[in-house]
């Protein structure tokens, strides 16, 4: 399996952040801009990633301003999860957005650059929005 993460620190309580990301209509405003034509409720989100894929995403686990676990819908090219872990700091709190994906070598090469910059925007637009 292979690991992709980026952790950011944000300045408002821990339930606030658990909050928005246990609702997945708004993880369209973490999404870079090569996503189109999103689609949502509460627990599930499909998308096209322009030029490569088109993906569906469930919530397949919750736990109260600590951790949201997002799996695949539908069978995805790779298997994967998506987590987002929080930790109080006093007033603040520190989100940890982790991607675990099973690439094979030919994968990897293609794919590991895009899904660290994934990971790396999705916590940056999420310190954004809470500014």
């Amino acid at each position: 399996m292979n690991v992709f993460e980026s952790t950011v620190t944000i300045n408002r309580p821990v339930d606030q952040i658990y909050t928005f990301l246990a609702d997945m209509n708004n993880h369209r405003q973490l999404m870079p801009d090569n996503i189109t034509d999103w689609q949502s409720t509460n627990n599930e989100a499909s998308f096209n990633i322009e030029n490569i894929t088109r993906l569906s995403l469930k919530i397949s686990g919750r736990i109260t301003n600590r951790e949201i676990i997002i799996i695949p819908a539908e069978k995805p090219p790779f298997d994967m999860q998506l987590k987002w872990e929080l930790f109080a700091s006093g007033e603040a709190a520190q989100a940890k957005f982790t991607i675990t994906a099973d690439l094979n070598m030919l994968m990897r090469m293609m794919a590991s650059g895009p899904l660290q910059k994934l990971a790396n925007e999705e916590t940056q637009n999420l310190s954004g929005l809470f500014k």
